[in-house]
């Protein structure tokens, strides 16, 4: 009886996480495609087995001829690859970067938010001389 709760526990709890482990493959997939990357289905015996030959969700690279082309394989959700030029990649690394900036924005703005806060009730703060010397930590 244990081992069938501890298992119905342990999938319960591992359900959040891989729904937001498809989430954010999906929000990457609509990233890629944004990008320029065009989906590619493996519709036919062949293609299927070179979409198992890669790494599931992961970008990677693979010489195409003369050609540096990217490739992210999804073989579950679409069953397909995404595959880009050099320019795509650009595309796609640059609204990384947009993204992370924006990210950082929203972070500062969430710190100076409520200028009621006061780090005041919480006693003394900061490094000041201890037991130990400098750098212990008031109220600690």
């Amino acid at each position: 009886m244990f081992t069938v709760a501890a298992f119905a526990v342990a999938g319960a709890a591992s359900t959040p996480a891989s729904a937001a482990s498809t989430k954010s493959i999906d929000r990457f997939e609509d990233s890629l495609a944004a990008a320029g990357f065009e989906a590619r289905p493996a519709t036919t015996p062949e293609r299927q087995a070179m979409l198992a030959r890669l790494p599931a969700n992961k970008l990677s690279r693979r010489a195409a001829g003369d050609d540096m082309l990217y490739v992210y394989p999804d073989p579950k959700a679409c069953n397909c690859i995404y595959v880009g030029d050099q320019a795509a990649y650009g595309e796609l690394r640059k609204a990384q970067a947009a993204k992370r900036i924006a990210d950082e924005q929203q972070m500062t703005a969430e710190d100076y938010a409520d200028p009621a806060w006061s780090w005041g009730a919480w006693g003394p703060w900061g490094p000041r001389w201890g037991r130990f010397g400098f750098g212990g930590w008031r109220g600690w």
